[in-house]
This record gives structure tokens, C-alpha cells and sequence, in this order.
């Protein structure tokens, strides 16, 4: 029976960056809903939204910016995790929940609906999901009605175990497996998991309830990679040791998979205990019927195998983690590599290769070198070169491109990538065209912002392969340009 109050809500949806919060928006906005976005950077969500969805600056650490996002707001998502956050992050998980709790009694808010993560609630859970489901106590505790749902493993093009799944099976036909591959778990799919969140908004409900979730099936992840080789007609091989510890075994997937360490690690710490449903009465209250996992990989794959991903784990800004503050000491002067070259053709002929760089078509010369990088930095716990691109040929702000997020872009004119990589200071690499008619000029920008000494020895180190690397990609861009231009000329 549905509530009266919240038939029509205006809704506050957190997390609208990542990647169960940036599906559930795609579902909401073509019901009608008065939607408002919080985003600690606004404009890497506006190109994002439909034109009826507002989307405010805030973040779920001060208290004060929250309150006038909140204000007016019948139902609240609260879709934030730390995952990807470097460090210690209990206390300002706890700080985040608190500060959004009593923001939202202040402003009236009828509901929070939160999703949090399935597991016994005891000491013996990973600091993630033990975290994870302090969040939803601390929430309750504000007074307002919570909505909690738990969930296991989310499969779906794009999300965080599914790209681990099929990178280890499309690329290790054998493979060494530890121990908490056999770890029980209720995958669900994202289509459910969407389907839940966005009934959680008309369901009878004037207090706190906590609603376990999941598919149909309950498995392991060895079961979860065997059900993709079925789907895939691949033949894999499972060798089970006992000796690979979680930060290993995140070395490991480092390597293979688009997880860095970091963010493997604390995956592994969390899929070590079991996560299945023990109270199935979502299923009655909200008369979904979760596929299974061979259904939920299906259907996947039929996005990944189109090369399209609505929303990917990887696009969020918190799997890159916080900036570094660099221990308070502040960034020197930068250091500029600007150069350009002239071609024969339309501005925006010139811009399309630019527009495709990364991923799968490469970055236009010394490719080898762009990924020996990247496995460097994977080493030391960076984001690699694997997150790629969700789209070949279309890129938005927020969006990434293997271990660079796009800052800025104007059609046909710019284009700046901020580095994630990890590095001792900041970098940025921008491609600018102008021109008219069938002459145009590229330029091509690398800015360095080293801190201290070590940022500049890194530098000055690097400069003649830099120098190799930024000429040949700017000659391959030109070059690729005038193939372009050439191609799409009438015979």
C-alpha cells in the first residue's frame, strides 16, 4: 500500500557520480520525480542529468552545506561508500552519516533510503562492511524513518565484480585461487538492486527497517566465474592454494583486472565472509523476483559486448580516492610542455581523434611505454591503465580514460585529463584546436605541478621521454586527423 505523503516526492539522491547511484538516476528521472543531485563537483554530474534535474554542490562532511540541499526534500538516498577511499575512513564515514542524519531531521525529511552491505553484525565483519553497516545505525539513530537495504555482490556491465570477473576469465584460462573464492555470497543483479531502491520510495513505511536483498542464487565467486565461462563457452581451470593472503591476492588482481591494489584489497577483505539473505521478507514486501547469476551475466554481457556500460564502478571519483593533501605543503611552480602543429583539415576533423584517445584505440604513439607506466603504477597501488573508457568515441566530464579523468571538454575545441595516476604532484593533459574551414592548429598541453624536490627530480628524470612520448602522440593525432578528413571526403 503506498504512502500518500510520498506519492510524488521530491527526492535527494547522493552518489549520483558512482555507479548504483548514477543507474538509479536513469531510472528515476523518466518517472517525473523532482529530482536534486548532491555532488562534492558539480559540474563532472551536469552533463549527466535531464534538464529537469538539479544538481547542488555539497558534501556529506559539512553539516552546513548540507542543510540547504536537504531543504524541501520528502525522501533522501543515501548512496555514499568508502570503498575507494585511501586510508582511514571509519571516522569520516561516521562524520558523513551523523552530519546527513540531522541535516535531514532539520529539514523534515519523511525517509532515507540507504543501501548498505549484507553479513553478520559482529567484530568479526571487514572494517568496510563493519562500517558500512554502522552507517545505517547512526542514520537510524537521527530519528528520521530509514529504509535500509543489504546487499551481497552487485553484477551488472560495469560494476566493480562483474569487470573483476570477466577480466580473470577472459584472460587466465588457469588459475591459482585462494581461499575466499569459495566464499558463499547472493549476487543480485543491478536491474534488481535498481528495482528495489526505486520501490523503496512508495512502500508503506513511518519507521527504521532493514531489508536483506539478493538474487536467486546463492554461490561463490568460483561459481560466479564458472557461470561467465558457460556464458562465454570459455574453459577455465581452478588451482586452490591456501597461502594467498588479501593483500597478495590484490597484488594479484592488480595485475590482471582493472582493480588497483588498493581498492582490491578492500574488496577481498570484504567477499572473505559470507554475505547471503537470512530474512527474505523484501521479497514479499516488495514483490520483486531477482533473476539468478546466469541470467544477471547474460544480461551484462550484452551491454559489455556493445561496448557500453550506462554507469561504471570506475567513473566515480571515489575509486581514485581523496586528492592527496601532500602534508600540507603547497604546490610550486608548474612545469609546461605546450606544443603545436597545423593539419589540413576541419577543426572538427581535428578533434575526433583527440575525442577517441585512450582505451582501446591507444594513445597514438609509444603505446608500450603508456603501459609500462601504468603497470608501474599499479605496483604501488595506483589506478593503472585498466579502468580504459566507457564509450569509443563520446567523452563527458567525469568520465575516465585508463589512469586520467576528463576535467573539461568543449566539442570540437577542448579537451583537459586530470591524472589519478600516482605521482609527486599534479598533471594535467589538454588538446585544444582552432581554426576555420579546412586549417587547423592543435595544441597540445602537459602540465606538471611538482611538490618539493622529489616532484621535480621526477620530472627533469622523465623529460626525455616525455619529450619522445608527447611528440610522437602529437604527430599521431595530426596524422590520425588528416586519415579522418580524407576518409569523409565525397569521390
Amino acid at each position: 500500500m503506498p504512502d500518500d505523503t510520498l506519492n510524488h516526492p521530491r527526492i535527494l539522491l547522493t552518489g549520483a557520480t558512482g555507479y548504483v547511484g548514477g543507474r538509479l538516476l536513469q531510472e528515476l528521472e523518466p518517472r517525473g520525480y523532482s529530482i536534486r543531485c548532491l555532488a562534492r563537483r558539480p559540474e563532472a554530474l551536469q552533463s549527466k542529468v535531464g534538464p529537469s534535474t538539479q544538481v547542488v554542490k555539497g558534501d556529506v562532511l559539512d553539516l552546513a552545506g548540507l542543510k540547504p540541499a536537504l531543504r524541501g526534500v520528502d525522501a533522501a538516498y543515501y548512496l555514499i561508500h568508502s570503498m575507494g577511499s585511501p586510508g582511514a575512513f571509519e571516522e569520516n564515514d561516521r562524520i558523513a552519516a551523523d552530519n546527513f542524519g540531522e541535516a535531514a531531521k532539520q529539514a523534515g525529511v519523511k525517509r532515507i533510503i540507504y543501501l548498505g552491505g549484507l553479513g553478520q553484525d559482529d567484530e568479526s565483519l571487514s572494517p568496510h562492511l563493519r562500517s558500512r553497516q554502522e552507517v545505517g545505525h547512526i542514520l537510524r539513530r537521527s530519528g528520521v524513518p530509514v529504509l535500509e537495504f543489504r546487499a551481497s555482490i552487485v553484477l551488472g556491465s560495469g560494476s566493480l565484480s562483474f569487470e573483476m570477473i570477466r577480466s580473470l576469465v577472459e584472460k587466465l584460462p588457469i588459475m591459482v585461487t585462494p581461499k575466499w573464492v569459495s566464499v558463499c555470497a547472493q549476487p543480485i543483479a543491478i536491474e534488481d538492486l535498481i528495482a528495489y531502491l526505486t520501490a523503496a520510495l512508495q512502500v508503506q513505511q513511518s519507521e527504521c527497517r532493514v531489508y536483506e536483498i539478493g538474487g536467486a542464487d546463492q554461490v561463490s565467486y568460483a561459481d560466479i566465474m564458472r557461470a561467465y565461462a558457460k556464458e562465454r563457452n570459455l574453459r577455465i581451470r581452478m588451482i586452490p592454494v591456501p597461502v594467498l593472503t588479501p593483500y597478495l591476492s590484490s597484488l594479484w588482481l592488480g595485475l590482471v583486472t582493472p582493480l588497483y591494489a588498493r581498492i582490491g584489497r578492500k574488496l577481498i577483505e570484504s567477499i572473505v565472509h559470507p554475505t547471503v539473505v537470512e530474512d527474505d521478507s523484501a521479497r514479499q514486501v516488495f514483490g520483486i523476483h531477482p533473476m539468478g547469476v546466469e541470467a544477471a551475466i547474460r544480461r551484462a554481457l550484452a551491454y559489455e559486448d556493445g561496448e557500453f556500460a550506462a554507469t561504471r564502478w570506475s567513473d566515480a571519483f571515489s575509486s581514485s580516492g581523496e586528492p592527496p593533501s601532500w602534508f600540507g605543503v603547497n604546490f610550486g611552480s608548474r612545469v609546461v610542455d605546450s606544443r603545436t602543429t597545423q593539419v589540413n583539415c576541419s577543426p572538427e576533423a581535428a578533434f575526433k581523434p583527440i575525442q577517441r584517445i585512450g582505451g582501446e584505440t591507444g594513445w597514438y604513439a609509444y603505446d608500450w611505454l603508456w603501459g609500462l607506466r601504468g603497470f608501474l603504477d599499479l605496483l604501488v597501488g595506483g589506478v593503472g591503465m585498466r579502468r580504459g573508457r566507457a564509450r569509443p568515441d563520446v567523452l563527458r566530464v567525469g568520465d575516465t580514460v585508463d589512469f586520467w579523468r576528463v576535467e573539461e571538454i568543449e566539442s570540437n575545441h577542448l579537451l583537459r585529463l586530470a591524472a589519478e595516476m600516482k605521482l609527486p604532484g599534479r598533471a594535467w593533459l589538454e588538446f585544444e584546436v582552432t581554426g576555420t574551414g579546412s586549417s587547423s592548429i592543435i595544441r597540445q598541453t602537459a602540465i606538471f605541478d611538482p611538490v618539493g624536490l622529489l616532484g621535480r627530480m621526477y620530472w627533469y628524470g622523465l623529460y626525455p621521454i616525455h619529450q619522445l612520448v608527447f611528440a610522437g602522440m602529437l604527430r599521431g593525432i595530426a596524422n590520425q586527423a588528416l586519415r579522418l578528413s580524407e576518409s569523409a571526403r565525397p569521390t
